[in-house]
């Protein structure tokens, strides 16, 4: 160790050389990751909306495009309210969407109604409420004309006037129901079979001339006794009412009743006997042809 001048022992300098070393560009630094994650994310909302359009409907796609862009409504341009006190109208004046609304670009959004009803107004003389009471009103007074004629014209045929007891007129919530029944001494169809009888047949075809003229809908419903079939699996109850119902449509078909009038044809089987507290007497075999009421219809 060197002695220090004037005999004096001191410790050495150490000199500390900082030295800065530039960024070269910067190339070594972050700000290039934050680019890139711009990118990223920009090419991941791209994807998503080429997904979306893929994926959507053109009504969903509608739907998404005006969720973003909502229409806004200029008043001051449409003229609603005005610019000015009270829309630039009178506190006395009836009309409170602005001045010169019928020069306005929605003036049949913005005028309030009147309030007089039109004709095709709820309970108006052509509404929806009146027409069906109107309608049902007029079924009724037909119903009762069909009944007559018909009762009439069994009356006056040498051949049908023995099925008057058979044929029975019943008003329900639903229109005029025509039961024709069996009993013990005679039946409509053969025996366990769809085969109308010829007389049966006659009937049903003057009652299809009798409804002819008519618009009411028709439902016809088959019913059978509860006497069972030797094997249920080949034939039973509910094919009977079923098929009975169908045979009696087809005829009243081919006596003139537009195909477009019948709305349900039924068959329930014993479910709904006539004598129930004798489910096999033989008069629950019968078939009710129903004339509905015609619904009403708005502006009808």
């Amino acid at each position: 160790m060197a002695r220090a001048p004037h005999g004096n022992i001191q410790p050495p300098k150490i000199i500390v050389k900082k030295i800065y070393i530039e960024g070269h560009g910067g190339h070594h630094g972050g700000a290039w990751k934050v680019a890139y994650a711009d990118f990223v994310t920009a090419m991941m909302a791209f994807f998503l909306l080429l997904w979306i359009l893929g994926a959507t409907t053109e009504k969903q796609r509608k739907g998404i495009a005006d969720y973003f862009a909502p229409t806004l409504i200029d008043t001051r341009s449409l003229g609603i309210g005005g610019g000015a006190l009270l829309g630039g109208e009178s506190i006395l004046d009836k009309n409170k969407i602005g001045p010169k609304a019928g020069q306005t670009s929605m003036p049949q959004i913005a005028i309030p109604d009147a309030g007089q009803g039109g004709p095709s107004t709820g309970t108006g003389e052509q509404g929806s409420i009146k027409n069906r009471e109107a309608l049902a009103s007029e079924d009724r007074k037909n119903f009762e004309a069909m009944r007559k004629r018909v009762l009439s014209q069994i009356q006056g045929s040498a051949k049908l006037s023995r099925l008057a007891s058979h044929v029975r007129f019943v008003r329900t919530q639903d229109g005029m129901r025509i039961d024709l029944v069996d009993d013990a001494d005679y039946s409509m169809f053969a025996l366990g079979t769809t085969a109308l009888d010829p007389q049966a047949s006659e009937l049903i075809g003057m009652i299809a001339g009798s409804i002819s003229g008519m618009q009411n809908p028709i439902m016809i419903r088959g019913h059978t006794d509860s006497v069972p079939y030797g094997d249920p699996r080949a034939m039973n109850n509910w094919m009977l009412a079923s098929g009975r119902a169908e045979a009696t449509r087809r005829r009243l078909l081919s006596g003139g009743t537009p195909e477009a009038r019948f709305e349900r044809i039924e068959g329930v089987a014993d479910r709904e006997p006539l004598i129930v507290k004798d489910p096999h007497d033989p008069r629950n075999r019968r078939v009710a042809i129903t004339l509905l009421y015609r619904r009403g219809s708005f502006g009808r």
